[in-house]
């Protein structure tokens, strides 16, 4: 969850999001920004990121003809204005495609790339903190063990004068492990003044992001580098790390489940979805996927190898093993959904059980009733979905289809391999096994026989 305050209030921030890379290497039709990672695009955890940070407007830069990553970026967040790097020669390049943002003026910039899904709004904020102390830029950067092929942050006396890119380093500098990671903050005041003095007098002929540290420090400006850890600043360029963010999140989501209270009895088995919301003294058995719009309330059981999206499991609730909750689906308390069972857009009230082998889809199930093996809700005839109501303490024998839009009584009693096309009266049986015929007062009845008996 990210915070409602910002860590300085009383400085105005802008997030700048660069979004404007091809990604060749994801080889896909999708532009990079928009895979997902735990159930939400890149480009939704950046902009997730920024505003933890206390950002309160947000530059989206983009390429040319990139619609959906700009209807993404309006989806995400408020206060989102577009811009076009109609030509891509580099990032500070693309930061300048954000001058009208910019220009408006602000205390503090911080930068971000939307291929970093990784990336903690307590960093950026770290880097925000680093302006307010007197810094005209923040860079991050990191440790690597091998920092081979990345630029290197060069310090003196603690300040930063240079990220020097490892074509360009000397032999000492290369021996540098304090690596750039690419996201900055750097000061508003400042900001134009400095990317406006980047130039593209290298083989590439583009102009970097990076420069302006030298830049910084050659006008007697305070520049300074925060640390990260390695794997959060991950960037994904392709879909061998794509995999390797999904894997680092997923490690994220199931430990702040279990420290807040879950058991998952093999956590690498369980994917998480980013807006998964688990209670306390959940039990979740192996191989389980949440995707997304998941409420697992307090003291309900997950069984193994079951599938749950848009779903709410109140507390004591059991579902599965090999079960499937569709959106929609809402579970009260106590009830049970088990082995082959799929709901969908259905609520399951207190109590009620529907053990094995069934579909209840746009349907009631009433308190306390038992849907029996095999029964399926008939609820769409080709053209319109329609509901089925179950009503309390009501049983559905095995191998029944409940043709919607239907009402079965509370108490009724529905005789096994009935097809129902007509309502049934509370306390009644069907028995429709070619005819359908309804005997009133017979399943009260049979239930008080059974009773004294």
């Amino acid at each position: 969850m990210t915070p409602s305050i910002s860590p300085t209030p009383a400085r105005t921030c802008l997030g700048v999001l660069l979004a404007a890379g091809e990604g060749v290497r994801m080889r896909s039709a999708r532009a990079k920004p928009l895979h997902e990672v735990a159930g939400r695009s890149m480009l939704a955890h950046a902009l997730n990121a920024l505003v933890g940070a206390g950002a309160e407007r947000f530059a989206v830069v983009v390429g040319p003809g990139a619609d959906a990553v700009a209807a993404e970026a309006r989806r995400q967040a408020r206060d989102v204005e577009i811009h076009v790097q109609e030509e891509r020669r580099g990032t500070a390049h693309a930061v300048l495609a954000a001058r009208a943002s910019i220009e408006r003026g602000w205390d503090d910039i911080l930068v971000i790339y939307a291929d970093g899904p990784l990336l903690r709004w307590e960093t950026l904020r770290a880097l925000r903190n680093g302006l307010a102390e007197g810094a005209a830029l923040v860079a991050l950067g990191f440790e690597s063990a091998d920092p081979t092929g990345y630029g290197r942050l060069v310090e003196r006396e603690g300040a930063l004068v240079a990220i020097r890119e490892q074509k360009d380093a000397s032999e000492a500098e290369r021996a540098i492990r304090r690596c750039n990671a690419g996201p900055l903050a750097v000061s508003g005041a400042r900001a134009l003044e400095l990317l406006e003095a980047v130039r593209d007098d290298n083989a590439a002929r583009e102009f970097y992001l990076t420069d302006l540290v030298e830049i910084a420090a050659g006008r007697g400006l305070a520049a300074t580098a925060r640390l990260a850890e390695e794997e959060e600043v991950m960037g994904v360029n392709d879909r061998v790390q794509l995999a390797r963010a999904e894997a680092a999140m997923q490690r994220r989501l199931r430990a702040g489940a279990m420290l807040g209270g879950a058991t998952l009895i093999a956590p690498e088995t369980v994917f998480l979805s980013m807006d998964t919301k688990i209670g306390r003294d959940v039990l979740i058995e192996p191989h389980v996927v949440f995707g997304a719009g998941v409420t697992i309330e307090d003291g309900a059981v997950i069984h193994a190898f079951s599938h749950l999206e848009g779903a709410h499991v109140a507390g004591g609730a059991s579902i599965g093993p090999y079960a499937r909750l569709r959106p929609g689906a809402d579970i009260a308390a106590k009830a049970r959904i088990g082995n082959f069972v799929e709901i969908k857009a259905a609520s399951i009230e207190a109590g009620a059980k529907v053990n094995h082998l069934s579909y209840i889809g746009d349907a009631r199930v009433g308190a306390g009733a038992n849907i029996g093996a095999g029964t399926i809700t008939c609820n769409y005839d080709g053209f319109t979905k329609s509901k089925t109501d179950i009503g309390a303490g009501a049983f559905i024998g095995s191998n029944s289809a409940l043709v919607a839009p239907v009402v079965i009584g509370d108490g009724a009693y529905v005789g096994s391999g009935s097809v129902v096309t007509e309502n049934v009266e509370p306390d009644a049986l069907a028995v429709a096994r070619g005819r359908q015929a309804n005997k009133a007062g017979w399943a009260k009845a049979f239930r008080e026989s059974k009773k004294k008996g």
